[in-house]
């Protein structure tokens, strides 16, 4: 049995503002922006991913089957923390989001000796990292995997 995981999604305050977040400074794609009645959905995918990001209204919060059924309160707006992007070269897809203006941590190497920040000539592959956060407090992982073992 193959499980595959499609969609995330993501508590955001402001639909609009995370559509534009996503769509326009990230450059994800915008799959579909769909209003019936009072639940509104917007999809989002990055560029390559075979994995989408869900946001809107009727599907965090207590309306959702999902989390009637588990009896869960609904995750607040910032709360989701270490969703993780991962990109072949991380020093381009730092280039890029900075060059789009998201504001993104510097990258950072994760070795042995604990976390430093990247300097020429290190080595990133599964080990460089930076973060950055959406409008709500959202917290995003960039690591850069080149190879698979």
């Amino acid at each position: 049995m193959n499980w595959t995981l499609e969609v995330i999604c993501l508590p955001v305050t402001d639909v609009d503002r995370a559509k534009q977040f996503y769509g326009g400074k990230l450059g994800f794609t915008v799959d579909f922006d769909s209003q019936q009645g009072d639940v509104r959905v917007v999809q989002v995918t990055p560029p390559g991913s075979g994995c989408s990001i869900a946001f809107g209204v009727g599907i965090m919060d207590e309306k959702t089957e999902a989390l009637r059924f588990t009896g869960r309160p609904p995750m607040a707006p910032g709360s989701l923390q270490g969703v993780q992007l991962v990109v072949p070269d991380i020093k381009a897809a730092h280039a890029e989001l900075v060059g789009r203006g998201v504001e993104v941590t510097g990258i950072q190497v994760y070795g042995q000796n604990g976390v430093r920040p990247y300097t020429d000539g290190d080595q990133l592959d599964n080990v460089g990292f930076f973060f950055f956060t959406d409008p709500d407090g959202n917290g995003w992982a960039v690591q850069q995997i080149s190879s698979r073992g």
